[in-house]
């Protein structure tokens, strides 16, 4: 069974929340199984559906419901107490530590005066917003499950007094806001499979929407599905790309979707996940989703012969009541670079050539800013946002990009920007509807792509499978594409004008991995920095007006809310995440390691709290058993035991060199020792602290990992190169 903590005395703002819920859902909000079916809300559609509800008003910034904050998740807050005059005196209100959990890579929501957060694996914490207070905490029991390629939750719902919260094992729960207690849970994805959940769903109309990643493990069908919201039945399901045909389609959808796939992709899955990016137009009752990449990443094994290969990498538009399709934009047809559009979409209305227009944002990996109509769906205008060399421009009439002679690596090999990880990634970017601009953290970084010696007629692909879906293209049978270098990308705020597509300001920010940030009505951008600082700028023009340590780095954005009439601003830090597979990159600023205690810091202006103590930035030294003789063939089976087999480079780096919270291998002493690390790898004795048991692999396997290790930390301390220098 799950596991809900209380803790200390329910206080005033715990006990509005306790009356509110009871008051507006009775009994019947325990869900079913226990009093009983609950009642459904009348047949209101859209807009009207939504009266009242904190997620749907954007003119009050009390409340911070929704990921976004609100529907038109633009990330914007009408809070104007803190400002650029007075920002100066912005101060840490209080603190509260995470000593239990890996990962804070997560947007809080905040209601009645209550902070709520999914972080590490979907352990959901509700704090008392003026005192710190931890007030009661549920932990779904996702550990001891082999969570592959996922790194902690990324955000939370906030509907009508419940909590929704998706598990990397795949299951939604709902939680009962006052108390902490379950109402409803559901198994999304198919027992045993691939897919998992670390994206916030979103809630509207009775409804509760989830999709799921999984597209870069093994062979993936993408979907998203509609559950409703007080008793967790499936309402809808709409599948992102075709299946197999001979069973028959889904949807008219699917059959027109299949027309644009070649060879028999089903056998791969053929990915569109969507693992990140949906944002609900109550205008419209529309439901917009953010597809991800293919599986496998190369089209030439998933879809030989070519074709764009629909929906992956799109903005796909679905009737938000019944799931049918209304339209779509694909961003990258034919997708062979893992440049999918998982990122955030925002909503506005905007006056483009004298005449007002609805409009759709969105900034994806491949470097270009999109302008969508948002009522049909057409191309208003898109335009390089960053270093772009894989396409010249984006064809405004066929609304396809033209991409340059080498982007498909017609010789087998290229290098171009940006690459995998993308010129904007999930970490969601702002729109200030004062200044008219968005706020992006954006990054140059290159990626190289080769699939010499890859037959799309032998390739083969089983249930988990990284090579199967990344390799032919990133070579990952030698401990993974190798340590990024310190030097490998540039990070950077930008401001962008999205009606004249046109760069406003940016400011260099250190790494690549910043947060995502928060606009507001005070002519502020919060921003989190991966080199452990919480900044303020003058949303006009980039001023930096405010600074302060947060104790360690962040990728977590933050928000702001009003609680007994102050305003606060929040950010939850902690070096964990996508973080720990960059290596030197993402490890030169020093947070390796579990020393550094994950923690919720919530700022005032006027605070006066204390930073909890931290220990110093410390780079990880390799150590050595001199009398270890190293077998070079085992060292070879222990890379691909590390990169493939384990998956271990997910928290432990390339190369195992550590970028994140989890320990740099070639600095521990477990390795050194086979039962140590035997206990931990397949034994399980630290999947408390985040370590997940993995039993499939063979004493075999463990022993290489060591010549592997022991391998990586000789080269390590022979060649100062190799580690990161302060």
């Amino acid at each position: 069974m799950a596991h809900v903590t209380i803790r200390g005395s329910v206080g005033t703002r715990l006990m509005k929340v306790l009356v509110a819920s009871l008051t507006a859902t009775t009994i019947a909000a325990c869900g079913p199984g226990l009093f009983g079916d609950a009642p459904h809300e009348p047949e209101t559609k859209g807009a009207a559906a939504h009266a009242g509800e904190p997620v749907s008003d954007e003119a009050s910034g009390r409340d911070w419901a929704g990921y976004g904050r609100t529907f038109s998740e633009q990330r914007f807050s009408p809070l104007a107490e803190i400002d650029t005059e007075n920002v100066s005196r912005l101060g840490l209100a209080w603190s509260l530590l995470l000593p239990d959990v890996a990962s804070v890579s997560t947007s809080p929501v905040a209601v009645d005066g209550v902070i709520y957060f999914a972080a590490g694996y979907s352990i959901v914490h509700a704090v008392d917003a003026v005192t710190g207070e931890l007030l009661w905490k549920y932990d779904p029991l996702v550990r001891g499950k082999k969570m592959r390629y996922a790194w902690g939750s990324r955000g939370m719902a906030y509907f009508r007094d419940k909590l929704y919260v998706g598990t990397q094992d795949g299951r939604l729960f709902a939680l009962d806001a006052a108390s902490g207690r379950l109402v409803w849970e559901v198994l999304t994805t198919e027992p045993g499979d691939v897919r998992y959940i670390t994206g916030p769903p979103r809630v509207f109309d009775g409804k509760v929407v989830i999709g799921h990643g999984g597209a870069d493990a093994g062979p993936v069908r993408g979907y998203v599905t509609a559950y409703d919201a007080e008793t967790g039945d499936q309402i809808w399901r709409f599948h992102t790309v075709p299946g197999d045909p001979s069973q028959g389609f889904e949807s008219e959808a699917m059959a027109m979707a299949a027309e644009t796939w070649k060879g028999e992709w089903w056998k791969y899955g053929g990915g569109g996940t969507v693992w990140n990016a949906m944002t609900y137009d109550a205008e419209f009752d529309r439901l917009y989703l953010g597809t991800g990449n293919g599986t496998p990443w190369n089209q030439k094994v998933r879809s030989p012969g070519g074709g764009d290969n629909l929906f992956l990498c799109s903005i796909v538009a679905l009737d938000a009541d019944t799931g049918t399709y209304a339209w779509h934009y694909q961003v990258n047809p034919g997708e062979t670079w893992d440049f999918n559009c998982a990122m955030d979409i925002i909503l506005t209305e905007q006056e483009i050539e004298g005449r007002a227009r609805k409009l759709l944002l969105h900034a994806p990996k491949n470097g270009f800013f999109y302008v969508l109509d948002r009522e049909a769906g057409g191309l208003v205008s898109a335009e390089k946002f960053a270093r772009v060399t894989w396409a010249e421009r984006i064809d405004l009439e066929s609304g396809r990009p033209v991409e340059t002679p080498d982007a498909r690596y017609p010789d087998g090999q290229v290098t171009i920007w940006p690459g995998t990880f993308g010129a904007h990634n999930w970490h969601p970017m702002s729109f200030s509807p004062d200044t008219g601009l968005v706020y992006i953290p954006a990054r140059d970084m290159p990626g190289y792509y080769d699939d010499r010696g890859v037959d799309p007629e032998t390739w083969k692909m089983t249930k988990e499978d990284v090579l199967g879906v990344i390799g032919g293209i990133v070579d990952y049978s030698a401990g993974g594409p190798g340590d990024v270098p310190p030097d490998a990308g540039q990070g950077y705020l930008l401001a962008w004008d999205p009606v004249h597509q046109r760069e406003a300001w940016r400011r260099d920010r250190p790494g690549v991995t910043n947060s995502g940030t928060l606009a507001t009505a005070g002519g502020l951008v919060f921003q989190g920095l991966a080199e452990g600082n919480f900044e303020a700028y003058d949303a006009r023009d980039g001023r930096l007006l405010w600074s302060t340590s947060m104790g360690v780095g962040t990728q977590a954005p933050p928000i702001t809310f009003e609680a007994d009439g102050r305003q606060y601003v929040a950010i939850l830090a902690g070096w964990g995440g996508g973080p720990n597979l960059l290596g030197s990159l993402t490890a030169q600023f020093g947070w390796v390691g579990r020393s550094y205690t994950p923690r919720l810091l919530v700022y005032a202006l006027d605070g006066d709290a204390t930073i909890p103590p931290t220990p110093p930035p410390a780079r990880p030294t390799p150590i050595d058993d001199p009398g270890f003789e190293i077998d070079a063939a085992r060292v070879e089976a222990g890379a691909f035991a590390y990169a493939v087999k384990g998956l271990c480079a997910t928290c432990h780096g390339f190369a195992a060199v550590a970028g994140g919270y989890a320990p740099d291998l070639r600095a521990s002493p477990v390795p050194l020792s086979f039962e140590a690390l035997d206990s931990v790898v397949r034994g399980g004795s630290l999947e408390r602290r985040g370590m997940p048991r993995f039993d499939d692999l063979t004493e075999d396997d463990i022993e290489d990992l060591r010549h592997y290790l022991r391998h990586r930390a000789r080269e390590s301390l022979a060649s100062e190169a190799a580690l990161w220098t302060p």
